[in-house]
């Protein structure tokens, strides 16, 4: 693996990333929580305004920061999300026919609608739900079984997901080249929907990717992401057509440091490692993350040619058949728990997915320097 010389800061990185983009139109960046994934996307775009006119369409938790709720507090009945019209993101909503052109995206991820209201830039969500009065009529049998809800407060997974879509219709638009979006040069996405399990990762990564490539007029474009699946599907998408790197902190010499994975298999499963590493010293620990450790189980039994991957847990002294382990890994993986809205582990879960942890790399040959306690 190949490292391009520590960078002193941020705008010098970005500054790179500009340069490559002039040869390379689609640049992956693999990197952890913390190591400066949103600042670096802020820094990009802020980098390519002359005076106060942008390049840069770009998506990160401040493009989230643009819809705001109205709760209705009074009378708890018209929620809807509002819009901040003053951001160059958002432009000319009743021209474009923006609802048209998000439905079909969100179709894909959610079983919610919505309608759009240009002249008081909000968005209103409905969803159909059974009808508590139905009654079975032979004649009618697929009428009245459903209502409409409307004014309905989605969640906040769902909310990002309808951000998501937003965004990926504006991103058509600058493609289609529409007068609205001339100005989008550049596109940066950073982590565009947090806690996607397996299945979502990989859709969304698709999706986003067939998007970029198919397109004539697509722009150049950097996607940065810590969801290590995320970043190998976009790579195995992408191919050669993209730089892919893994980018870290400089270390004791600071600044940033780029590791080049072009052309060599991105290690999903270490880099999970590494990730629940973190996540289970600082412990910020999520119900999935049991569901993430034991399909990395999963990989090293097959990769060792284990009958299960329940042949990756030692037994203990006070569980000679394993039995608390493998149970609490049964039940937190197939939990009744929304991928798009993670729940924080119990305390007592938390001790046992440490133990776990800890055993699993301790009796496996992984690198220990991978793992710094």
């Amino acid at each position: 693996m190949m490292s391009i010389l520590p960078f002193a800061n941020l705008t010098d990185l970005a500054a790179h990333l500009r340069q490559e983009l002039a040869s390379k139109k689609f640049i992956l960046l693999y990197a952890h929580n913390g190591t400066g994934k949103t600042r670096l996307s802020t820094t990009f775009k802020d980098m390519g305004k002359v005076g106060d006119e942008p390049d840069t369409l770009y998506f990160n938790a401040f493009t989230e920061d643009l819809f705001s709720w109205d709760n209705d507090l009074k009378e708890d009945r018209e929620r809807k999300l509002k819009i901040n019209r003053e951001s160059r993101f958002i432009t000319a909503l009743w021209e474009l026919e923006m609802d048209t052109r998000i439905r079909p995206l969100l179709s894909r991820y959610a079983d919610f609608d919505f309608r759009i209201d240009p002249d008081e830039w909000e968005v209103i969500f409905t969803r159909k739900v059974p009808n508590p009065n139905y009654v079975e009529d032979a004649e009618n049998q697929d009428q009245g079984r459903t209502i409409t809800e409307t004014h309905i407060k989605v969640s906040r997974g769902e909310e990002n997901i309808f951000i998501w879509c937003f965004f990926l219709a504006v991103v058509q638009l600058a493609m289609d080249e529409i007068d609205a979006y001339k100005w989008v040069k550049c596109i940066y996405i950073d982590d565009p929907i947090s806690s996607l399990d397996e299945n979502n990762a990989i859709a969304v990564a698709n999706h986003l990717t067939q998007m970029l490539m198919k397109s004539k007029n697509s722009r150049p474009t950097v996607v940065s992401t810590h969801h290590p699946l995320f970043f190998n599907v976009l790579c195995n998408e992408f191919g050669t057509r993209a730089r892919k790197y893994f980018l870290k902190s400089g270390g004791a010499s600071g600044g940033y440091v780029l590791d080049d994975v072009d052309g060599q298999e991105f290690l999903h499963h270490l880099s999970t490692l590494a990730e629940l590493n973190e996540l289970q010293k600082s412990g910020a620990l999520n119900t999935h993350h049991f569901n993430m450790l034991r399909r990395v189980m999963e990989q090293t039994a097959n990769f060792f040619g284990m009958s299960s991957w329940k042949d990756c847990i030692k037994p203990e002294a006070d569980d000679p058949d394993k039995t608390l382990y493998e149970r609490i890994l049964n039940v937190m993986s197939h939990g009744d728990y929304s991928v798009f809205e993670p729940k924080e582990m119990l305390d007592e879960n938390k001790d046992l997915f440490r133990r776990i942890f800890r055993q699993f790399i301790s009796i496996h040959p992984f690198n220990p320097d991978r793992f710094p306690v």
